[in-house]
C-alpha cells in the first residue's frame, strides 16, 4: 500500500520568519488580508506584531478574534459571515490551535459551502476545493496546526469535540518565529509542550506508523526532551527548539493519526474546558503503560531519545519502563498535575469514555480498546 505525506508548500523557520509575511502576501498577489486571532493575542500586542508589519506595506486587512480557547461551531459560523463581508482574500492565522483551527473550518466552508453545517466536517469530510489559502502563525509551541491537515471543533450542545482531517484545510505557508512564542506563560508553555511531546509519541506508536514518520517523531522527541525545560524558563534555545519540536511533530502525526491519550483528553475540553495540553499531559504516562505490550521495541527508542542512558542493554520491561518514567519526570519538572483529580466529576466516566471510544483518533492507537477498557484508565487517574 502506498504512503502518503502531505506537508506545507513553503515554511520559514527561526527568529524573525513573521517578516516574510510581506514577501509572501506580495508574491501571490493577495490584496487583503483576514487576520484571524484570539482576544488575549490581541490584548496583549502579539497579533499586532503581524498587523504591524501589514500597515507598514499598506496591505489592507479585517481582524476577526471571536475565538474561544477550545473553539465553537458558532465561532466557525461567525468567522464564516465576517470573512464574507471582509472582501478578504486569504487567512492570516496568528495564534495556536484554536486560532488556526478556526482559520482552517472557515476557509473550507467559504470554498466548500456545501458544508456550511459545521457538524458535516466532522472525520473526513469529501470537500472538493483546498480553503482560502491560510498563512499560519503560531503563537504556541504545541499543537503543530500550522503543518497539519486536522482540527478540531467543539459541538457545545453535545458537549463533545469533532475532529476533523482534510488535505484540503492545510495552510499554504507556514511561519515558525520562536520570537512569536516568547510571550507565552510558563503553565501554556509547558502544557503545549506536552501536547507536542504526545504528538511525537502518539505518532510513533500508532499503528500507520511508518520508516518517514518514525524519522520526524523520534528527532521530535529527542529535541522537545530537551528543549521544552528551557521554554519553561523562557530561554532563547529553548523557545527556539520548542518552536521547531512541534512543528516536527506535526509533520509526522499529520500524516498518520494519533491514539487514545487525545481520544481521552478532547471530551476534558468539551464537558470541562480543560487546556488541551494538559490533558495530554495527564493522560499520557498512562496510555503508553496501557499501550506498551503493542509497542514492540519501540519504547527504547522513545527512553533514548528523552535522553535515557544505556537503553540498548536494558531488557523490554526496562526500557518501557523507563520510556514511561522519563515522560512521567518531564510532566512533572514543567509542573503539570498528576492526575485527573481536580478536573473530572467521578460521574462524568462514562460519558467521557463513550465519548473518547467514539472520537476519530480512537481507531490509531497500536492497541485495541474498549469502552470498558477506557473507563477504567479515566478511573485510575482520580
Amino acid at each position: 500500500m502506498a504512503q502518503r505525506i502531505v506537508l506545507n508548500g513553503t515554511s520559514y523557520h527561526g527568529a524573525g520568519a513573521i517578516t516574510d509575511i510581506i514577501t509572501e502576501v506580495k508574491g501571490r498577489g493577495f490584496q487583503k488580508a483576514f487576520v484571524c486571532s484570539d482576544p488575549d493575542l490581541i490584548k496583549f500586542g502579539v497579533t499586532a506584531k503581524v498587523t504591524d508589519l501589514l500597515d507598514a506595506e499598506s496591505i489592507p486587512y479585517a481582524v476577526f478574534s471571536e475565538i474561544k480557547p477550545n473553539p465553537s461551531i458558532k465561532n466557525v459560523q461567525d468567522g464564516v459571515e465576517a470573512f464574507k463581508a471582509s472582501g478578504a482574500d486569504c487567512i492570516i492565522a496568528v495564534g495556536g490551535g484554536s486560532a488556526m483551527d478556526t482559520a482552517k473550518a472557515v476557509g473550507i466552508i467559504i470554498t466548500n459551502p456545501e458544508f456550511a453545517d459545521v457538524r458535516s466536517l466532522e472525520g473526513v469530510a469529501p470537500t472538493k476545493n483546498p480553503c482560502v489559502p491560510i498563512l499560519a502563525v503560531p503563537t504556541t509551541a504545541g499543537t503543530a496546526a500550522e503543518v497539519t491537515i486536522n482540527y478540531v471543533i467543539t459541538d457545545e450542545e453535545k458537549n463533545r469535540k469533532m475532529v476533523c482531517v482534510d488535505t484540503h484545510d492545510i495552510p499554504i505557508v507556514a511561519f515558525v518565529d520562536p520570537d512569536m512564542m516568547a510571550t507565552m506563560p510558563k503553565g501554556l508553555t509547558a502544557a503545549t509542550g506536552m501536547d507536542a511531546l504526545t504528538h511525537a509519541i502518539e505518532g510513533f506508536t500508532t499503528k500507520a506508523a511508518w520508516t518517514m514518520t518514525d524519522m520526524f517523531h523520534l528527532k521530535a522527541i529527542e529535541i522537545i526532551a530537551a528543549s521544552l525545560r528551557g521554554a519553561v524558563d523562557n530561554t532563547p534555545e529553548g523557545r527556539e527548539g520548542m518552536a521547531l519540536g512541534q512543528y516536527i511533530a506535526g509533520m509526522g502525526f499529520s500524516n498518520v493519526g494519533l491514539g487514545i491519550v487525545h481520544s481521552m483528553a478532547h471530551p476534558l475540553g468539551a464537558v470541562y474546558d480543560t487546556p488541551h495540553g494538559v490533558a495530554n499531559a495527564i493522560i499520557l504516562p498512562t496510555v503508553m503503560e496501557y499501550n506498551a505490550e503493542a509497542t514492540g521495541d519501540k519504547y527504547k527508542y522513545i527512553a533514548a531519545a528523552m535522553g535515557v542512558e544505556g537503553t540498548e542493554n536494558m531488557s523490554v520491561e526496562e526500557y518501557r519502563k523507563a520510556a514511561v518514567d522519563a515522560v512521567k519526570q518531564l510532566s512533572q519538572d514543567v509542573g503539570i498535575p498528576a492526575d485527573l483529580k481536580e478536573i473530572v466529576k467521578p460521574e462524568d466516566v462514562p460519558f467521557l469514555a463513550e465519548s473518547a471510544y467514539a472520537d476519530a483518533c480512537r481507531p490509531g492507537n497500536p492497541k485495541d480498546t474498549s469502552v470498558e477498557e477506557i473507563t477504567a484508565l479515566y478511573q485510575s487517574l482520580l
